[in-house]
């Protein structure tokens, strides 16, 4: 899969923006990326994770 593609799986997984943390460590695992990855596409996206698992967001 194409850093596009994953990008494009992204935009629709968060229409509004923003994706839940739970939601977002799924996506990661479909598309086959570390969290870390995931994160870094979401920054570069200006997608926001909401309801952190850990609190942090």
């Amino acid at each position: 899969m194409s850093q596009e593609d994953k990008k494009a799986r992204i935009k629709a997984a968060a229409p509004e923006g923003k994706i839940a943390c739970a939601a977002a460590f799924r996506l990661a695992e479909e598309l086959g990326i570390s969290r870390q990855e995931l994160g870094e596409l979401l920054n570069e996206l200006k997608i926001k994770i909401i309801h952190c698992q850990l609190g942090c967001f």
